[in-house]
């Protein structure tokens, strides 16, 4: 464009974008570079969750009640998990174990190991020994025993009346497996069904009982109270116990006082109508009739749950009754 020469509106426009372009380079030319932005921090990937059982993981201490050196355990969340746990530690296997005591390496059927682990329990197995045979012949409806099971397929005897049939053989003694009757193998039978088997033998018709006693030894040494201690996974608060359970997860709970006497109570009147004992047994019949407004719900609720035992409703009705009285004071 020639001097003195008119600008036209293009030119005008043109003129004005190439100044602003040339202000616009010289601005960039002044400015410091800066560095991009920063991604944002990415998340850890979820790990697989973590169940109440395995948090925190609790470890218990274990022996051969006829002595070995002390073991420990932990990751079970039932009785069979347990004994597999004991066998691995100490290299035999899980059918040699007859039944734990807690705290005790004495056959004291007062320590049995049930369906709870107090957190600060030394747990005692105690393995097959000596196999005898007996022939027995009922003189009375009555053996004198009492039966319970170590919840692995084993049925034992936990106790035996003075005076009985059983209690003059005097071979036959608390802690023995009854392994078959008449050479009829009941491993695998749990201890309702044992009992039944030997209520039903006839007066006076001799049969033969197949035992496996506990192996012995160290009787000459004290009761066991406590673990050692160790801080090493362990989780100590008041009278926290781990409840076994055969189906779902172990889970650790705080000892309810009234679970506690009702579950004695009610394992009391499973020896009085079916000669057995059972304190896992006795506590799941008190979990299901502690909320229970009236006998008929809390008959209703244990046949879901228990429908195969076929309890009696004078039995059931006993239960309630025991129930209410712990629950009102009237121990």
């Amino acid at each position: 464009m020639q001097n003195g020469e008119a600008m036209s509106p293009q030119d005008f426009k043109a003129g004005g974008a190439e100044a602003m372009e040339e202000k616009r380079a010289q601005g960039q030319k002044n400015v410091e570079p800066t560095a991009p932005p920063l991604p944002p921090p990415s998340l850890p990937p979820p790990g697989p969750p973590e169940s109440e059982y395995s948090r925190p993981k609790l470890i218990f201490h274990t022996q051969l009640a006829h002595g070995s050196p002390t073991g420990r355990i932990h990751g079970f969340t039932n009785v069979k998990e347990l004994y597999a746990k004991i066998a691995e530690v100490f290299n035999i296997s899980p059918s040699e174990i007859l039944f734990c005591t807690l705290n005790s390496h004495k056959v004291d059927m007062q320590k049995l190991l049930g369906g709870q682990i107090g957190l600060e329990d030394f747990i005692f197995a105690h393995v097959r020994g000596e196999t005898k045979e007996v022939e027995v012949t009922k003189t009375e409806d009555a053996l004198g025993l009492t039966i319970t099971d170590n919840g692995a397929g084993y049925a034992f005897i936990k106790r035996i009346k003075e005076g009985s049939t059983i209690d003059r053989l005097k071979t036959v003694c608390i802690g023995d497996h009854i392994e078959a009757i008449n050479d009829q193998s009941i491993v695998g039978c749990r201890h309702y069904e044992v009992a039944k088997m030997l209520k039903e033998q006839p007066r006076g018709v001799p049969f033969t009982l197949r035992l496996v006693g506990p192996k012995r030894a160290f009787d000459m040494i004290g009761m066991r109270s406590k673990a050692p201690k160790s801080n090493e996974g362990k989780m100590v608060n008041g009278r926290e116990t781990l409840r076994l359970r055969s189906k779902g997860a172990a889970t650790v709970q705080e000892v309810d006082e009234f679970e506690e006497q009702a579950t004695k109570k009610v394992d009391d009147l499973l020896e009085s109508y079916m000669g057995i004992r059972d304190l896992e047994l006795a506590t799941t019949i008190v979990e299901a009739g502690k909320d229970k407004k009236n006998p008929d719900d809390f008959a209703e609720a244990l046949d879901s749950v228990l429908g195969d035992f076929a309890f009696p409703d004078v039995f059931m009705f006993d239960v309630w009754e025991a129930m209410r009285d712990v629950k009102d004071g009237r121990m």
